[in-house]
């Protein structure tokens, strides 16, 4: 299926590993031209090299901290200059720290908001003037199913991500007479590394081997496995074409059917 994504210019937020590289993969191997962004300029070089060498897009990646309102603002302009417009943004960070609400200080709490909701409402900020001018944009934000169902010792997440969901339902509204959809997926267990991570903090305050952490996660997942980033990538892919130009302000499980609530 021709998704129609052919020269779309999008931007994938945090995109040198894990989903954010899945879904940057998947938007180049549909045609779009593609900015990358992360904190490790090694890893993210070599990322658009891989992405190149598959799909022969050219991949342009930019070595930025999303903490930094000014650095995402950079990060923008450098698209806006090389080719003059954004259709498509992927927001996307790393996860807050892991722990519970008294192992968690003001200065964690400072930095979660930072990365997790502030990047988010930055990097929005800055590509809707060029969506707006051309009547046309796509909004995806991955967000994690903590918004739907807290996970045990994920306090930040489970505070910081609900808001990103409040964020993604206002503006689908505010944004739709401009055309331009705005939605959130909440990706469950993919083996990531931040999934490895947690697996290694939570084998840790256990006290159990990892092998047990997994098969206890996998058991709650009615599949019966973990995701393959390239399932969630495919669904962003769909989200950023003309295809979906009747789904806004959806908030959308990929988790395997981890999540039992009926909302």
């Amino acid at each position: 299926m021709d998704l129609g994504l052919k020269d779309k210019v999008a931007v994938v937020a945090a995109s040198s590993r894990g989903l954010g590289k899945a879904v940057a993969w998947q938007l180049a191997r549909e045609g779009a031209k593609l900015v990358i962004c992360a904190r490790n300029k090694d890893v993210l070089e070599a990322t658009a090299d891989e992405i190149l060498l598959d799909t022969g897009v050219t991949v342009f990646p930019l070595s930025i901290d999303l903490s930094d309102g000014d650095q995402v603002r950079w990060m923008v302009d450098e698209t806006l200059d090389l080719f003059g417009r954004v259709d498509i943004l992927v927001t996307n960070s790393g996860g807050p720290t892991p722990g519970d609400f008294d192992e968690i200080q003001e200065e964690d709490w400072k930095k979660a908001s930072a990365l997790t909701l502030f990047s988010v409402v930055r990097l929005i900020r800055a590509v809707l003037p060029s969506m707006r001018k051309h009547k046309w944009g796509r909004i995806i934000n991955l967000t994690s199913v903590s918004v739907k169902q807290p996970l045990p010792g994920l306090l930040l997440s489970n505070t910081l991500r609900p808001a990103v969901v409040g964020l993604t339902k206002s503006l689908a509204e505010e944004l739709a007479p401009d055309n331009i959809l705005v939605n959130a997926l909440c990706p469950g267990y993919f083996m990531t590394d931040r999934v490895k991570a947690l697996v290694e903090d939570k084998a840790s305050r256990s006290r159990k081997h990892i092998d047990k952490i997994i098969d206890e996660m996998v058991r709650e997942i009615p599949l019966g496995r973990m995701g393959d980033p390239k399932e969630l990538a495919d669904l962003v892919a769909f989200l950023a074409s003309p295809r979906s130009g009747y789904i806004t302000g959806a908030v959308i499980q990929v988790d395997g059917g981890m999540v039992k609530g009926l909302l």
